[in-house]
């Protein structure tokens, strides 16, 4: 089923990520520290207490880089998009002056609008949001990471 999407509802959540492994994460790293301090205080640390802070930190780390690579990955694959979207559209170059965020915020513009938006978002130096809201026709992206 197609949703429509728009600047209130654009936002996209993974249940899984969001709700379940960073609200674990970040509780394992408070429990860890506080039994840490504990552990010192108490005169008690030993090589167990060096483990747990090692396997957390990397369970943590682990988590996050499974994110973030895909994310850095498909921001340059809408980059090129982006640009290829335009040239289709113009037959120009993209201005060089815009930011990777600022196309990637471009991506919902309906082809109608996207090049004007485009030279006006380099024109001005338009943030990334101010570029979401001026989008009247929104092109949904349903396939993102």
């Amino acid at each position: 089923m197609k949703q429509d999407q728009n600047y209130e509802k654009h936002v996209r959540y993974d249940p899984v990520q969001h709700f379940v492994w960073l609200p674990v994460s970040l509780l394992t790293i408070i429990l860890t520290v506080v039994f840490t301090v504990q552990s010192v205080r108490a005169g008690e640390m030993t090589v167990s207490v060096f483990i747990l802070i090692g396997l957390v930190i990397m369970s943590f780390l682990a988590g996050f880089l499974a994110r973030r690579n895909p994310l850095k990955t498909q921001d340059r694959i809408i980059r090129l998009e982006e640009q290829m979207r335009y040239y289709m559209i113009t037959g120009k170059r993209i201005d060089s002056r815009l930011t990777v965020q600022q196309l990637i915020a471009l991506r919902f513009a309906s082809d109608e609008e996207f090049a004007d938006l485009a030279n006006r978002a380099a024109e001005m130096n338009m943030s990334p949001n101010d570029i979401k809201k001026e989008i009247k026709k929104w092109r949904p992206d349903l396939h993102r990471v």
